[in-house]
C-alpha cells in the first residue's frame, strides 16, 4: 500500500515530464562527453557536455563551445537529435513509436500529452500529436531544401544539404545552434547573410512557425474548411504580430545610427535586420547582427521580448504570448472599471487570469534570483548577466558574449535555468507539490489598500 502511494506521487503527468527531460539530458550529456563526439584530442568535460545537452533538449541554443569547431559529425548529430526531441517533445516521440506499433494510448498517457502540449483538453490529443509530427517533419524538410539550395552556392552540394538539414531543424525548433565554425576558423553564425533576403525570409518563417505552436498551425491549415480560428489562435497570432512589429520599430530606431550594427546597411537591409532580430526574440536564437554591439537600450528591450517568449505548445519558451496578452487585458479591464477580461467577445475565466499572474511572478522571481546568483559568480556587467539569464529562461539562446566565459558554477546555474524555462515554472511547481485538496470552508473577506 505504501509503495503504491509512493508510485502514485512519483508518476503524475508533470513529474513524468520532468523526469523524462532529465533522463534525455543525462543520456545526451554522456554521449557528448564521449571521445566520439569531439573533433579535438580531449573529450568535453561533463559540465560542458551537460550544458550543451540541456541547451539542445530545452531548445535554447546557448553554447559554451562552438559546435561547428569542437564537435565531430557524430557530436553534431547527437546535438541535432536532442534538439528534435526537445522541440516536438519526448512524449510526442514516445507516442509516435506507440502508434507505429498500434499500441493503444491510455488515459494517463493522454494526460501526459495534454500537459506536454499545453492543450486545453484531452479531446483530440492523439490526433493533434499525429499532426505535430507530420507538420514538424514537413516544415523541416521544406526548410532543408530551401536552405540547401542557397548554401550550395557557397559549399559542395552534400555539405550544403547537411548544413540545410542542421539549420532547418535547429531554426524551426527555435534552438538557434549553428555549425558555420565548420567552414570558418571562427563562427559568426548568420552574420554574413545579413543582406541576403532569401536566407532572412526562410529563417524568419521557420522561427515564426516554430514559435506560434502546433495548435495554431493546425488551425491555420484547416481554416479553408472551417472558416474560423480558435480564441487561442487569434490571441497568439495577434499578440505575436504586434510584438514583432513593435520590436522591429524599436530596434530600427535605436540602432539606425549605430556604426557597428545597422548604419552600414542599406535601407532595406536595415529593415530586414531589425525584423529578424525582433522575430528571433520569440525564442529563435538566430541573429544576423553582433548582439554585443547593440546599444544597451536595444539589449534591454530584447530582454523584455525574450521574457515574453513564444506561444504555448510551441518549441519556444518564456512566459508565453497568451500570458502576456491576458496580463495586458487585465490591466485594460481594471483601468476601464470592468470586471471581466475579454478577447474577441470571449470572457477569460478568473482562474486563467490568476494562473497568468502566478506564472509571470514565478518567472520574474526565477530570473531575478539567478541574475543575483550570476552577479556573485561572474565578473561581468549586470546587463550582460541579466540578458544571459533571461535568454536561458526564455530558451532563446541569444548571448552578448557571456556564455563561453561562464565559471563552472555559472554553467550549472544557467543549465538549471534552461531546464526550468523549458518545462515552465508551473509544471515544475505541480511536479513538486502534492495533489491539491479542496478546503471545506472559506475565510472571511478582508480589505487591503492597493496603490
Amino acid at each position: 500500500m505504501k509503495r503504491k502511494k509512493i508510485l502514485r506521487f512519483l508518476l503524475t503527468p508533470p513529474k513524468i515530464l520532468v523526469l523524462g527531460f532529465m533522463l534525455i539530458i543525462l543520456t545526451g550529456a554522456i554521449l557528448l562527453s564521449s571521445p566520439l563526439a569531439t573533433s579535438e584530442a580531449e573529450p568535453l568535460s561533463f559540465v560542458n557536455a551537460l550544458f550543451m545537452a540541456t541547451s539542445a533538449t530545452c531548445v535554447t541554443g546557448l553554447a559554451v563551445i562552438d559546435p561547428g569547431i569542437h564537435l565531430s559529425t557524430f557530436g553534431e548529430l547527437v546535438l541535432l537529435f536532442l534538439v528534435q526531441i526537445g522541440g516536438i517533445g519526448f512524449t510526442t516521440m514516445a507516442t509516435l513509436i506507440a502508434l507505429l506499433f498500434n499500441k493503444r494510448i491510455s488515459l494517463k498517457e493522454r494526460l501526459i500529452l495534454q500537459q506536454a502540449m499545453n492543450h486545453g483538453s484531452m479531446e483530440g490529443i492523439v490526433r493533434l500529436i499525429r499532426k505535430v509530427i507530420l507538420y514538424s517533419l514537413l516544415i523541416e524538410l521544406i526548410g532543408t531544401i530551401l536552405l540547401a539550395i542557397r548554401f550550395s552556392l557557397d559549399m559542395p552540394f552534400w555539405k550544403a544539404a547537411y548544413f540545410g538539414m542542421f539549420h532547418s531543424i535547429s531554426t524551426f525548433n527555435n534552438a538557434g545552434f549553428n555549425i558555420f565554425g565548420n567552414i570558418h576558423e571562427f563562427s559568426d553564425g548568420f552574420n554574413s547573410y545579413v543582406n541576403d533576403p532569401y536566407i532572412n525570409l526562410i529563417l524568419m518563417v521557420l522561427i515564426f512557425l516554430g514559435g506560434i505552436g502546433f495548435i495554431v498551425i493546425s488551425d491555420l491549415l484547416s481554416y479553408r474548411e472551417t472558416r474560423k480560428l480558435s480564441l487561442h489562435s487569434k490571441i497568439v497570432l495577434s499578440t505575436s504580430v504586434c510584438l514583432i512589429v513593435l520590436g522591429t520599430i524599436v530596434i530600427y530606431l535605436s540602432e539606425y545610427s549605430n556604426q557597428d550594427t545597422l548604419k552600414a546597411l542599406s535601407e532595406p537591409g536595415k529593415l530586414m535586420a531589425s525584423l529578424l532580430q525582433s522575430v528571433t526574440t520569440r525564442s529563435g536564437g538566430i541573429t544576423t547582427l553582433d548582439t554585443a554591439s547593440l546599444r544597451q537600450s536595444t539589449q534591454f528591450f530584447m530582454i523584455i521580448l525574450m521574457f515574453i517568449g513564444a506561444a504555448p505548445g510551441s518549441t519556444g519558451g518564456g512566459i508565453k504570448v497568451t500570458t502576456f496578452a491576458i496580463l495586458i487585458g487585465a490591466v485594460i479591464s481594471m483601468a476601464r472599471g470592468k470586471e471581466d477580461v475579454v478577447f474577441f467577445r470571449n470572457r477569460i475565466s478568473k482562474e486563467v487570469v490568476y494562473k497568468a499572474i502566478t506564472l509571470t511572478l514565478l518567472s520574474f522571481l526565477l530570473v531575478i534570483a539567478f541574475t543575483m546568483l550570476l552577479s556573485i559568480t561572474e565578473d561581468q556587467q549586470f546587463l550582460s548577466i541579466l540578458f544571459e539569464a533571461t535568454s536561458a529562461f526564455g530558451t532563446c539562446g541569444i548571448s552578448i558574449g557571456l556564455t563561453q566565459q561562464l565559471s563552472p558554477i555559472g554553467k550549472i546555474a544557467i543549465t538549471f535555468l534552461m531546464f526550468l524555462g523549458r518545462l515552465g515554472p508551473l509544471t515544475l511547481a505541480y511536479a513538486l507539490t502534492p495533489k491539491k485538496q479542496k478546503t471545506p470552508f472559506r475565510y472571511p473577506e478582508g480589505k487591503i489598500t492597493i496603490g
